[in-house]
């Protein structure tokens, strides 16, 4: 276990990096989302991996404290999840001529709670200190 200066350090590196995500993705409807994210996509897929810096950092958080436990994978698998996710909708929504059905694209375009974008700054930290700690 790190020291606890150490570890808030850590915590609030990953709130700052979060907050910057969410800044990029904010939009009304989840299709903005998607055009947001495409946005990178569409220049680069490795662009689009570069702006999730959360998700190198508790790589990096996972090599440098040696700690492997299941609050560590389960950041990795959400984050993990969350990317592909986006990735096989915005390939079926703006590349494979639009090949998703027309319920998906009506969901998409439901308006979305501001709330939901901060979902991420309430979860990750926390999984985080349990996983140092």
């Amino acid at each position: 276990m790190p020291p606890m200066n150490i570890m808030m350090t850590l915590i609030l590196i990953l709130i700052f990096l979060e907050m910057f995500e969410v800044w990029w993705q904010k939009a009304t409807t989840m299709e903005g989302v998607l055009e947001n994210a495409y946005h990178y996509y569409g220049k680069s897929i490795f662009f689009y991996f570069f702006m999730h810096p959360a998700y190198y950092f508790i790589l990096f958080i996972i090599l440098y404290t040696q700690i492997l436990n299941w609050w560590f994978i389960a950041i990795l698998l959400l984050k993990t999840l969350d990317l592909f996710f986006k990735i096989t909708l915005m390939r079926g929504l703006f590349e494979d001529s639009g090949d998703v059905n027309e319920e998906i694209r009506a969901i998409l375009k439901e308006p979305l709670s501001p709330t939901l974008f901060l979902t991420g700054l309430g979860v990750y930290p926390f999984l985080l200190f349990y996983g140092l700690s």
